[in-house]
């Protein structure tokens, strides 16, 4: 069976596409018309949950909001960032990484031949807690569905939780981001790649050699995954 007949076949038997049909469909060898079908579902798809997630009122975080934030970026992303909450800025604008560590992953990105628009960048809550506090494990329960939804209908190759909130929610385990940066960790389908916050380096300069080191690492990992 020709790899058209099995993107219809998969199409066919699932009631929006998503799930079934995961990226290795979106090959050049797939028709353009078929490509946009795909993309055009999975992006209503995305932005349904990201509706839901500016009127959220699953946790105390909405409170004290000024926007929500969704995440943003390609709904055939091979990549997801996933930090630990929106910032001031963030919380200003609505999108996710627009201050100081927003501007450090894009150069990070771009050091390695990606723009945000090639990825997907979200964070574990939704919300900015206040005073920039990590989130709570109540917040993070009452987000993840978002999290999770997102995942499953981008089918990432590989998923980034940059820093020890999104470590620790992820992967579920105690270990640090020192311990884990730039470790492949194969889960289901997914492989896991932690790093450091891009926060970190801000504060601390060295890290931010960590940081470059492993986004060479992850150019590495996508593009062995490509072979």
């Amino acid at each position: 069976m020709g790899i058209l007949e099995s993107l219809a076949r998969s199409l066919a038997q699932s009631k929006s596409g998503i799930y079934t049909v995961r990226r290795k469909y979106q090959s050049d060898q797939v028709s353009a018309v078929y490509g946009r079908a795909f993309l055009s579902e999975t992006e209503e798809s995305l932005k349904k949950v990201s509706d839901e997630v500016v009127v959220c009122t699953k946790c105390r975080l909405c409170e004290t909001r000024t926007k929500a934030v969704p995440g943003e970026g390609s709904s055939a992303a091979r990549v997801i960032f996933v930090g630990e909450a929106p910032g001031e800025q963030e919380d200003l604008q609505g999108r996710p990484f627009v201050g100081a560590a927003g501007k450090l992953l894009t150069e990070l990105l771009a050091s390695v031949g990606l723009r945000r628009g090639d990825v997907f960048i979200t964070n574990i809550v939704k919300c900015r807690p206040p005073k920039n506090r990590p989130p709570r494990k109540d917040e993070t329960y009452a987000c993840k569905p978002y999290l999770e939804r997102q995942v499953s209908m981008i089918g990432p190759h590989v998923i980034c939780p940059m820093g020890n909130s999104a470590i620790h929610s992820l992967l579920d385990s105690e270990k640090s981001v020192t311990e884990l940066h730039g470790i492949p960790l194969e889960i289901g389908k997914v492989t896991y790649f932690p790093m450091y916050h891009p926060a970190a380096a801000l504060y601390t300069a060295q890290l931010r050699r960590v940081l470059e080191e492993d986004f060479k690492k992850l150019r590495a990992l996508l593009d062995s995954q490509a072979l």
